[in-house]
């Protein structure tokens, strides 16, 4: 079995060389297709104490869907100069911890495929049963031959099961985190989609989403995203966010708090500024031109600052007292769920 290298792994092994002993290195997972091995690297930054906030950020899960592992790398690459010279940043990793999937899928990023080698979507791969799911579109499992294929019912794919272990050891263990997964191909605007994707049901913390949005709303007031549950574009099986935070839920009553959002960029704006890379396999999902790549690689800096200042300060929106918890709690309803 022989280890295989593509841009996206290659990039990211220099950024783990650039860090050094700054960072914690691990191989999470090894994926075999064919005679070749693809390793799964999680990266952490900061804190190592259990209890501080965490902010982590996954990419790839969709191979095809390749900006989402792209953006997170150049932010990578950001904070790798960053931890030369920026004591501020280096006073808020003493009180947090920085983790990084950003290849979560490498067969997948490799092929140029959605699905990872054993033509699974690893985002419908779940155990999780949608409520009114219809298409085909919101997971199969007919044949590995047509897309959204949702694999075997009786466990999950290695990939799949290597987020959920990053998760649960390192986000689960916090008091209070949150998870970034980015994707693209949604739409022409930048969506922030939390939990559910597989009912239209108010998720645990609905009154605590709505209170950091405000608070994003009032700090960035021109702000590009459309905040909402992923059940207002549509409602699918299987889906590994749903997974984890129902798991989290059961196990964890009080005294904990995890959001999962996901950042879906919206690339028919890229398609409709130029049509025809419709006609080219990464076009779809992909920014192809230069220039509109290094735009995108920029866009999201802003909100991944923001969230990491509001893990280390908040007070505002997670420590609601009974009567802000119900009020916002109304008000979430009336806006996402009337």
């Amino acid at each position: 079995m022989t280890g295989i290298k593509f841009p996206e792994l290659e990039q990211l092994e220099r950024i783990i060389e650039q860090l050094g002993d700054r960072a914690q290195i691990e191989i999470v997972e090894r994926i075999q297709y064919k005679d070749h091995e693809f390793p799964i690297h999680c990266i952490t930054l900061g804190s190592a104490r259990p209890d501080v906030p965490v902010l982590a950020f996954f990419g790839g899960v969709h191979g095809l869907e390749k900006i989402g592992s792209e953006v997170i790398l150049s932010y990578m690459q950001t904070i790798s100069q960053l931890l030369d010279w920026d004591q501020e940043f280096l006073a808020r990793l003493e009180k947090s911890r920085l983790v990084f999937v950003p290849l979560v899928n490498p067969v997948g990023i490799f092929l140029g495929t959605r699905s990872n080698g054993n033509g699974v979507d690893l985002m419908r791969n779940s155990p999780v049963e949608g409520v009114g799911t219809t298409r085909l579109y919101s997971g199969q499992r007919i044949t590995p031959r047509l897309p959204w294929y949702r694999g075997d019912e009786t466990k999950m794919e290695k990939e799949a099961q290597a987020l959920c272990r990053v998760v649960d050891q390192y986000l689960f263990n916090s008091s209070l985190s949150i998870a970034l997964d980015l994707h693209s191909g949604f739409g022409i605007q930048d969506r922030l989609w939390f939990p559910y994707a597989s009912r239209k049901t108010p998720f645990a913390f609905i009154a605590e989403t709505l209170a950091l949005k405000e608070q994003f709303d009032r700090c960035h007031q021109h702000h590009i995203y459309k905040i909402e549950p992923t059940c207002h574009e549509y409602v699918i099986n299987g889906d590994l966010w749903d997974y984890l935070f129902d798991d989290f839920v059961r196990r964890f009553t009080t005294g904990r708090l995890f959001l999962p959002l996901t950042l879906e960029m919206g690339s028919w704006l890229w398609l409709r500024k130029s049509p025809m890379h419709l006609f080219s396999r990464h076009g779809l999902f992909h920014p192809l031109l230069p220039h509109r790549q290094q735009r995108i690689f920029r866009r999201h800096f802003m909100l991944f600052d923001f969230l990491h200042r509001s893990l280390l300060y908040p007070e505002k929106w997670t420590q609601l007292n009974p009567q802000q918890k119900f009020d916002y709690q109304k008000k979430a309803l009336d806006l996402w769920y009337e």
